[in-house]
């Protein structure tokens, strides 16, 4: 063993016993050697005599690797005897006498590498320079199996690395693979299919591997090779019988159907196809699906049928004649029943397919009608193997009850799997619907009918079946309950499955109901029948806890949409409801599932959206809400009232209970109008104005608890919108505890608060804002940095997104202000000092932000600023120096240097709403300064940006002019005038 050999051996060590230097130092080495002007001559000379197999890799590696990168560059010589070394090992040949290893008798991964170097040579070299390389192989296939296994490697190498359309290939790729086939076309394809015919005659008996070989070849070149060498009777005949005969292994009964498939695949003009598939006699195969439901043979045969169902298909769709169509039809009437059957019987991987197939045979049906008796037949079949796909699998009926790891992932591979089959439903829903709403009606009546227990994914299937279906329908349909449908919809609430304590079950049982609430609004007299389904075992009572929190949320989604309809229920629900709701009454009661989840609001808003209309009498509704509210109100008085004394482990506990009672009493205002509370019922609203006193005094007790101070903040806005100006009094002290030691997640979250104030009551918040808008705008100040953001790795923190976050919701918080006529509170005594950090903030942010969004709120802040602020051109100055920065600072880097700047894309749609915000601001400037915005603009920021007279004066008489649009458009062309002028040589800011 020689040093390379050593070397070779030691790089491509995989134990760990080589040190890391040692095998640095091998493979720098190995390197080295490749870059010699001999390496071909010494990898052939390896490949000669050396039995190491890396050794054979490295080598035949190398040579791939050289003559890739090399080829142009070698001379006639090295190029011959690179061709004739490497034909010579391919075909099992001494290269000289001393010739002692044969490549060919190394593993398969050797063959592979060996085959990739022929390609390569092929690729450079046929058909101009090497035209008889394939002539010359077949010449040599007499030598027997290993040369005809390595032809076969050869032929599906060049597949994979130029041919087939399954990889992406470049342009010189397919101009290379297009001149290999047009030479092999013309001098020898036919001579490569007779090799396979006889080669499968003569090892059919003796040796399936290496007739799997050649059907793998054979089924690659199909596709561009002339159809009438292989669909003739010789050949089909010989692929038919490799198929049928039970004998041979089943990997050549698969091989020899993919080549048919293969076959049946062939791109071709639709009457020419049809015939060719009319001729192949495909009924032949159908009894093979039978033989052995997982093998591997059914899963080739039913990939065959699918294939060919399709190509019988699309020659339907593409064929006008009467006769082709019939000729189609009765082709397809001949393998539908094969298709169906292993759908329903057979493990395989054509699902998919099959399923894409079937959706494309439906879509034919929707012209045709009435369907005939046959195409109804298959109507029926395909509902068949829809109901049979979507059942879940009994072995995991366990997991997927209690929902461990094992049930949540097939419950998710479910969910997807079944996305086909339900627009697969949907479709034959169009097509036939009474023949499908009776296929469910009867698949539920044979669930109910059968064992519970032993049927659960029966029952859960034929529920799915009816949710899905209900996509289908339309609003009308649905109401009004044509057909079946109003049959099925009572018959499904009437129904109590056995197996209902199963959270499948459970769970669709509830979906479908609610996905027919429509047909419950036209048909009232369902209602009680929809409520015992919600309100009983089967929902909200129901032992799985996964089970009652959805029937929860969709139990409240079925209040919004009944509402009116329920009144004369209202009573019957909330006593079944009373031990649901006692759970908020009574003091840790809060159990750990329940913690920190918003499950139990979901009744609350239910129960709040029922009693909150107007339809219920004053008397009943303050007796309800006085039962609801009163209660809970007392729980958090109770909590609230030792809670300095009290235990710290207990204090979680006591926190994730009034959590718990303040989203219930959000919730429950949320069925409740500003109409209703302020004005036709003011007692109601008195009722949660001391509910919300009660609230405002969790924020004293626990000032430091985020959880909670977001909570009562949420429940302030609630109460803003519906106690309305009413609110005013507790304002003071709620925002005064919640603006206290606020964090910036805090401090963004009371800003919004700030924001729906303002949208809702405009200046009658002014005296508010005097008074809290000095204490954000100081601790706004301190928390922002004053530059901007660090960017790059390590710049995502969770403390630095909080920090932008505060920083847009303030720019929100100055434009809301600004336009709600409120722009005087950063004029009052106490806000004056922060006037100055806060012009310079929306400046910076107009020209440099990198939300567009954000710069043109700025922008529009200004614009309002100017309006409010700046009376006339020759007026007293209401703000000292905000003209002056306004012109020398604003307008020349936010409406000139800033759109000069080439990251300013006016491509871009929200890019350009900001350029009309900053053409808009020159044109208010101008109203509001005169002929000093003009000159100051146009002498000093202009020329900076050596912007040439005659535009200069053209953009003094757009802006001087009336029509918005053409300044606007002037300015875009000055702008880009400008970029070009400069190209690039300007910095700017």
């Amino acid at each position: 063993m020689d040093d390379l050999e050593k070397a070779i051996l030691i790089s491509f060590d995989e134990s760990g016993a080589v040190d890391s230097a040692l095998k640095a130092q091998a493979v720098g080495y190995c390197q080295q050697i490749k870059e010699t002007p001999s390496i071909c001559s010494i990898c052939i000379e390896r490949l000669c005599f050396s039995k190491l197999v890396q050794v054979q890799f490295w080598c035949l590696q190398c040579l791939h690797e050289v003559l890739r990168v090399r080829y142009s560059s070698m001379g006639p010589e090295e190029k011959s005897f690179i061709r004739k070394s490497v034909f010579s090992l391919a075909c099992y040949e001494s290269i000289d006498d001393k010739n002692l290893v044969r490549v060919l008798d190394g593993p398969a991964f050797i063959k592979n590498k060996l085959a990739q170097v022929m390609v390569t040579l092929i690729c450079f070299e046929y058909p101009m320079i090497w035209p008889s390389v394939f002539v010359d192989f077949l010449s040599n296939l007499s030598k027997g199996v290993v040369v005809i296994d390595m032809f076969c490697r050869v032929l599906n190498a060049l597949d994979e690395e130029f041919i087939s359309l399954d990889y992406p290939r470049s342009q010189e790729e397919v101009a290379i693979a297009g001149q290999i086939k047009d030479a092999m076309r013309q001098q020898c394809i036919s001579q490569v299919v007779r090799a396979w015919y006889d080669i499968l005659l003569m090892y059919r008996n003796s040796d399936p591997d290496l007739c799997c070989s050649v059907l793998d070849s054979m089924r690659r070149y199909v596709s561009w090779i002339d159809i009438g060498l292989i669909a003739n009777d010789a050949f089909v005949g010989l692929l038919f019988e490799l198929m049928l005969v039970s004998g041979f292994p089943d990997q050549l009964r698969g091989a020899a159907a993919g080549c048919i498939h293969a076959v049946a695949a062939k791109r071709m003009d639709p009457k020419a196809k049809l015939t060719l598939l009319q001729s192949l006699q495909i009924r032949k195969v159908f009894g093979l699906v039978a033989e052995d439901n997982d093998s591997e043979l059914v899963s080739s045969v039913s990939s065959l049928l699918t294939g060919y169902s399709t190509e019988v298909l699309e020659c339907s769709k593409r064929l006008n004649s009467e006769d082709g169509k019939a000729v189609s039809t009765e082709l397809l009437n001949e393998v539908l029943p094969s298709v169906f059957y292993v759908m329903q019987n057979c493990e395989i991987d054509e699902t998919f397919s099959i399923v894409q197939f079937l959706s494309g045979y439906v879509g034919t049906l929707k012209s045709l009608a009435p369907l005939t008796e046959t195409q109804s037949l298959h109507v029926g079949q395909i509902l068949d193997v829809i109901r049979s796909q979507i059942r879940f699998d009994p072995a995991y009926r366990n997991n997927l009850d209690m929902l461990d790891k094992t049930g949540k992932e097939e419950e998710d591979r479910m969910a997807e799997f079944r996305k086909d089959l339900f627009v697969l439903l949907r479709s034959v829903g169009r097509v036939a619907p009474d023949a499908t709403q009776l296929f469910i009606r009867n698949s539920l009546a044979s669930a109910v009918a059968s064992n519970g227990d032993v049927n659960v994914e029966e029952i859960e299937a034929a529920l799915s079946l009816l949710y899905a279906f209900g996509e289908s329908l339309s609003d009308e349909t649905m109401k009004t309950g044509n057909g079946l449908l109003g049959e099925l919809i009572p018959m499904l609430l009437s129904t109590k499955f056995p197996c209902h304590n199963n959270r499948l079950v459970a769970l669709i049982y509830l979906e479908t109901v609610t996905r027919y609430m429509k047909f419950f609004q036209e048909n009232t007299q369902y209602i009680p029948l929809v409520l015992s389904a919600f309100l009983d075992e089967r929902g909200i009572h129901h032992p799985n806890r996964n089970v009652s929190r959805r029937a929860s949320y969709l139990f409240m989604r079925i209040v919004k949409l009944l509402k009116a309809k329920l009144v004369p229920y209202i009573e019957t629900i909330l006593q079944s409801l009373q031990d649901t709701v006692a759970q908020f009454t009574t003091i840790y009661a809060v159990s750990k599932e329940l913690s920190g989840c918003e499950d139990g609001s979901h009744i609350f808003e239910a129960i709040g959206l029922l009693i909150g209309m107007e339809d219920v009498p004053l008397e009943k509704q303050s007796e309800y809400l006085t039962a609801l509210l009163t209660p809970l109100c007392q729980q958090v008085e109770a909590l609230l009232l030792n809670a300095k004394a009290q235990n710290p482990e207990e204090s979680p506990a006591k926190i994730t209970n009034i959590q718990q009672i303040i989203m219930a009493i959000n919730a429950l205002s949320k069925g409740f109008s500003e109409r209703l509370v302020t004005a036709s019922r003011p007692a109601i609203g008195l009722m949660f104005k001391q509910t919300l006193d009660v609230l405002l005094r969790i924020l004293v007790i626990y000032p430091k608890i985020e959880p909670l101070r977001c909570k009562v903040t949420s429940f302030i806005h609630r109460m803003v919108d519906i106690l309305g100006s009413s609110v005013f009094p507790y304002l003071p002290k709620a925002l005064e505890q919640l603006l206290a030691e606020s964090e910036p997640k805090e401090l963004a979250g009371f800003l919004l608060l700030l924001n729906q104030l303002i949208c809702k009551f405009n200046t009658g918040v002014q005296d508010i804002l005097e008074e809290v808008y000095p204490a954000i705008a100081s601790r706004v100040f301190n928390i922002l940095p004053r530059d901007a953001f660090p960017t790059g790795p390590g710049s995502n923190t969770e403390e630095i997104c909080e920090l932008q976050e505060l920083q847009r919701t303030f720019y929100t918080f100055l434009h809301v202000i600004a336009t709600h006529d409120l722009s005087s509170v950063f004029l009052s005594s106490k806000s004056r000092a922060y006037l100055d950090p806060m012009m310079q903030l929306i400046l910076h942010a107009s020209c440099n932000h990198k939300d567009i969004l954000v710069r043109k709120a700025c922008v529009q802040i200004f614009i309002r600023l100017i309006k409010d602020w700046c009376v006339s051109p020759y007026g007293e100055e209401k703000v000292p120096g905000f003209r002056s920065f306004v012109m020398e600072a604003f307008a020349t880097n936010c409406c000139l240097y800033s759109v000069l700047d080439k990251s300013f894309e006016f491509r871009d749609a929200n890019t350009l709403v900001l350029f009309g915000e900053i053409v808009l601001v020159q044109k208010v400037m101008f109203e509001k300064f005169g002929n000093d915005f003009l000159v100051h603009f146009v002498s000093k920021s202009l020329q900076s940006a050596h912007c040439p007279q005659d535009l200069a004066e053209q953009y003094c008489q757009k802006l001087q002019g009336s029509d918005i649009k053409v300044l606007k458009s002037f300015y875009q062309l000055l702008i880009e005038n400008l970029r070009r002028q400069q190209n690039g040589s300007l910095v700017f800011r």
